[in-house]
């Protein structure tokens, strides 16, 4: 049976931790494998992207596999083949396919009619690879005090959010979401993550009020308020303003406390300038932390086609 990795459900609590285990022995050099030898993988990317796509091309070259990048604007799928073709042309070149889209059901479609693993490179409903990689940082930051922390995740309930509520339950965590009404997570994802969380022992608390979700935090975490392909608007982006990840909204922190982001960042939107620098050290150890668990999430699934 293939394997597939379109939410982070796809995987078990054990199988994550396993991830996250072999994550930390390939940074620090200890696993060297090229597990992709003679292996090669499509990036099939719709959307935009620089951290994302560039991790998983190293990510395949240092494995020892072949990256073959494939803009959906160059297939044959922008002048009107159906996708389930393509998955099943794809199929029968590549050894696994890693999709980028602006549709999670178009990714569902593609995954139900491909033989090989379908990997999550980013939907509007889920970013798991991103979240993956998140939690990895705070492993090798918190180590076994992980499941003791108080994560805040302070803004848009977008897919970032999403995946963070099922990251909660995956791993055990303790996760505050702090929302404007009217941009909550979907019932769906949060649903996903409570199920995990009563076998895992994590929590999750969503509030309007992001003082709360502040409040005492070891890590406070944020994403841009407009993702790709929606409307800026005025309203929302007034909406969202108490939700700024700023000096003020930090003091509420732990003395300690760790600034994360999944990059692009607005800078005077949803954090400003100067925490931002004062914790660019860290969110860009986040962004380099995506090639290493590029890395043990591809030597999980070759090791399980």
């Amino acid at each position: 049976m293939v394997r597939n990795f379109i939410d982070l459900w796809d995987i078990t609590p054990d199988e994550g931790w396993r991830i996250l285990l072999d994550t930390q022995d390939i940074k620090k050099g200890k696993d060297a494998q090229k597990y992709l030898l003679g292996r090669n993988v499509g990036l099939f990317f719709t959307k935009p992207s620089t951290r994302t796509r560039v991790s998983f091309e190293v990510a395949v070259n240092q494995l020892g596999g072949n990256a073959i990048y494939l803009a959906e604007q160059n297939l044959q799928i922008s002048r009107g083949e159906d996708l389930k073709d393509t998955a099943r042309t794809l199929s029968r070149y590549l050894d696994c396919i890693v999709i980028r889209t602006d549709s999670h059901r178009k990714l569902e479609e593609f995954a139900k009619h491909s033989t090989i693993p379908v990997i999550n490179a980013l939907t509007d409903m889920s970013h798991p690879c991103q979240v993956l990689s998140d939690v990895f940082t705070l492993y090798e930051t918190f180590e076994e005090d992980l499941k003791n922390i108080k994560i805040a995740y302070v803004g848009d309930g977008n897919n970032v959010c999403n995946t963070w509520l099922v990251a909660a339950g995956l791993f055990g965590l303790n996760l505050f979401v702090a929302v404007p009404e009217g941009y909550e997570p979907s019932s769906f994802y949060y649903q996903a993550g409570e199920d995990l969380c009563r076998i895992t022992g994590g929590s999750i608390y969503i509030t309007t009020n992001p003082v709360e979700a502040v409040r005492d935090a070891h890590v406070v975490y944020t994403d841009v308020w407009v993702s790709m392909n929606q409307e800026r608007s005025e309203e929302k982006l007034k909406a969202f303003m108490p939700y700024q990840v700023n000096a003020e909204l930090l003091s509420h922190a732990k003395e300690s406390v760790k600034v994360m982001h999944c990059l692009p960042a607005n800078k005077g939107e949803e954090i400003t300038e100067d925490v931002f620098e004062r914790f660019a050290d860290f969110i860009f150890t986040q962004a380099e932390n995506r090639l290493y668990t590029q890395k043990a999430l591809l030597k999980f699934i070759i090791n399980n086609l």
